[in-house]
């Protein structure tokens, strides 16, 4: 495994994985787990992130405490990645949201892009990249490519269940940019689908296909 890639091994994300697995799981019962395994996963991806102190009044007394220094955006990439929001301002209610839009083209199985509302400057130090499939790792390579040219400096990808094929693929497109999942599946199948995986993400969640 590459120092930057962390796959996740707590009891409890493998168990909420199993849920989406499950082919019966309906989406309702489906949203409900991404976004709990987002919190999850957003806990593991920040905890290198740096603080600074601060003084709060408790009940008691005046105390120091510890609150984060970097502003965190969140980029969803649509329309799978809008489970993951919900989970990841759970626990970044500050977070800046950012869209972007991409499809994966089934023929030629590369990204499309079709929608774009960043800013015309960062306003963010760090970059969450929430999207529940890292599979052929083309659009998680495009969608660095376009937040690099916006002038992010720290990306980092969240993503539920990964191929080797797109871990490779995002790794060597942006080696600088850590990927945390909460599963590395065994591979892609002939037409780009992870297997086992899970289907496709965003049709479960939102009943469609």
């Amino acid at each position: 495994m590459a120092p930057n890639v962390f796959v996740s091994s707590h009891p409890l994300i493998q168990h909420k994985l199993a849920i989406l697995r499950d082919k019966a799981t309906e989406p309702k019962k489906f949203r409900q787990v991404v976004r709990e395994l987002a919190i999850m996963l957003v806990m593991e991806a920040t905890a290198d992130m740096p603080t600074e102190e601060i003084m709060v009044e408790t009940p008691m007394a005046t105390t120091r405490a510890q609150k984060l220094r970097d502003r965190i955006g969140l980029i969803p990439i649509l329309r799978a990645g809008l489970g993951m929001m919900e989970g990841a301002l759970d626990m970044l209610p500050a977070a800046e949201v950012w869209h972007i839009g991409l499809y994966r083209d089934e023929k030629t199985l590369r990204p499309v892009e079709y929608y774009n509302k960043l800013p015309i400057a960062p306003t963010v130090s760090v970059c969450l990249m929430l999207d529940p499939m890292l599979a052929t790792g083309g659009s998680a390579s495009a969608t660095v490519d376009i937040l690099k040219k916006w002038g992010a400096k720290q990306i980092k990808f969240l993503g539920l269940i990964g191929a080797p094929e797109g871990v490779a693929r995002l790794q060597k497109d942006h080696p600088d940019v850590p990927i945390y999942l909460a599963a590395l599946d065994e591979r892609l199948n002939e037409i780009g689908y992870i297997l086992p995986g899970l289907g496709d993400a965003g049709d479960r969640q939102f009943g469609t296909g």
